[in-house]
């Protein structure tokens, strides 16, 4: 059987996520990640959502559990998580952390880390700050050799924009690590609160 993670979208695993904290219907995840924003990080249609649970579950990583109707709607079937699923999470969001260039795969792998525990998230994270380090610092290089060169600077603009974006998510970077590092910041399975509990209910009509 092929590994699942080769075939795991952003997507896929947003969708996981929300089924590690309670099975749902496709419509329900869908009002949630637009209520989270995460429609923001991870664009999606009605149609990408059923068709990447409908590629999840022939992974083998969710599982139907019912089918319920409510008056006239259609029929919504809820899908739970599997053993699989809640391991393809974690192994996605350990492998895709410490990477660079693949932006949206780190904003997801950032937003769901909580999943993985601090410490391994902390020593993940210190990888991609010492991989961005030396990528500023090459950048830096370049930058200044092609000055010295007589390089017309209209030529470096974008060279220059992504020495300074590289620069800034390195600081970002370190900057997170510190906060996470505080045994003060919250880490891990959440309560689930009254809000918690009333953003779900709205996301079931």
């Amino acid at each position: 059987m092929k590994d699942p993670l080769a075939r795991l979208t952003p997507l896929g695993v947003v969708l996981l996520a929300l089924l590690r904290e309670d099975p749902m219907h496709p419509y329900e995840m869908m009002r949630l990640m637009r209520h989270r924003q995460d429609h923001r990080m991870v664009p999606f249609t009605n149609g990408t959502v059923y068709h990447t649970v409908t590629r999840l579950q022939t992974c083998g990583l969710v599982t139907e559990i019912g089918v319920d109707r409510d008056g006239n709607r259609p029929e919504r079937t809820t899908y739970a998580l599997t053993d699989a699923g809640n391991a393809a999470i974690t192994d996605w969001v350990r492998r895709e952390l410490p990477i660079l260039g693949r932006s949206v795969e780190f904003r997801v792998a950032l937003a769901e880390a909580h999943n993985l525990d601090r410490d391994e998230v902390l020593t993940l994270l210190r990888t991609r700050l010492a991989a961005l380090a030396a990528e500023c610092d090459e950048y830096r290089d370049a930058l200044a050799g092609a000055r010295s060169d007589a390089s017309i600077e209209q030529h470096l603009i974008e060279a220059d924009r992504r020495s300074v974006l590289l620069r800034a998510d390195h600081d970002w970077l370190a900057a997170f690590i510190e906060r996470l590092a505080h045994p003060d910041f919250v880490w891990g399975p959440h309560e689930k609160t009254d809000r918690y509990l009333a953003q779900r209910e709205a996301a079931r009509q």
